[in-house]
């Protein structure tokens, strides 16, 4: 085996260990602090645990049920590998909540603590999870696909929906459980930012190298996303290509894989988008378009 297959499968390796200790974090601070306290998530998930706790279906089973199909759905618009290390994630995330589940054990009875020390663990769960290219909830999959055809952020998407969930919860639980669910959620997301500093909802990428029309056919027929090249010179190396494009958080692990290529020469800087103004250009199609 020649050096760059093995640091190869050294790298796949390690990626799916971050998601099974991502996955199994995650259910931990479910099972384990927030469902004891009636607080819930967002996303299937959430809708799963709405549904478990008014019937006798395991929650494992329901997150499973509610998510494959969304997760295939979604699949069919990202890359394959995705989709794999997702139903890695959702199967562990599975096994991990049965295995919780069965101790009857909760961290503490306390609301506050288990909804800031629950989002805490939930959001470093979920963030190893996409960062290293999987998701445990097919709400942001199905997100990014319809993003694609809609005039709406994946953000302004998914929170649309947790609101719905959260909403529900308040119906059923209570109020005070819909405002500790929703502080929950808000902690999930900047601790999973905070994770994975790559993932936030918009983020704008500039790549500088010397071979600018190759990674830019690559970028476009990977995720679709059109480049726009810039000519540049370094103090030192001289005439280089600027690659910039913005990309949602869950397209930045296949945009670090295709950078990172070997047969590649560059350098890339990943920022926070704060807001984007205009169209957004992103082609369906698999061809580059002369």
């Amino acid at each position: 085996m020649n050096v760059k297959l093995q640091n190869k499968v050294l790298r796949q390796l390690m990626n799916y260990a971050m998601l099974i200790a991502g996955a199994s974090v995650a259910a931990f601070a479910l099972e384990q602090i927030l469902i004891p306290a009636l607080i819930m998530d967002g996303g299937m998930v959430g809708i799963a645990m709405i549904v478990s706790a008014k019937t006798p279906i395991p929650l494992s089973i329901m997150t499973l049920a509610l998510n494959l199909p969304l997760v295939f759905i979604g699949g069919k618009k990202l890359e394959r590998s995705f989709v794999f290390r997702s139903l890695t994630a959702m199967a562990v995330f599975s096994a991990a909540l049965t295995f919780f589940g069965s101790t009857k054990y909760h961290v503490t009875d306390d609301k506050l603590l288990a909804t800031v020390f629950g989002g805490v663990l939930l959001g470093f769960g979920v963030g190893l999870v996409l960062l290293n290219g999987g998701c445990l909830d097919g709400t942001e999959a199905v997100a990014v696909m319809v993003s694609r055809r809609f005039n709406f952020s994946v953000g302004q998407i998914v929170l649309f929906f947790n609101v719905l969930i959260y909403l529900t919860a308040g119906t059923l639980f209570g109020l005070d459980r819909a405002l500790y669910s929703l502080l929950t959620y808000f902690i999930v997301s900047k601790i999973e930012d905070f994770v994975n500093t790559g993932m936030q909802q918009g983020k704008a990428v500039m790549i500088i190298t010397n071979q600018g029309k190759e990674i830019a056919n690559d970028i476009y027929h990977t995720l679709g996303r059109t480049v726009t090249l810039m000519e540049g010179s370094g103090l030192i190396s001289g005439e280089k290509i600027v690659l910039y494009c913005v990309v949602t958080r869950i397209e930045v692990p296949t945009l670090r894989k295709i950078v990172s290529n070997d047969d590649y020469s560059a350098f890339m800087a990943i920022s926070d988008v704060s807001e984007i103004i205009g169209k957004h250009i992103k082609s369906n199609s698999s061809k580059l378009n002369k």
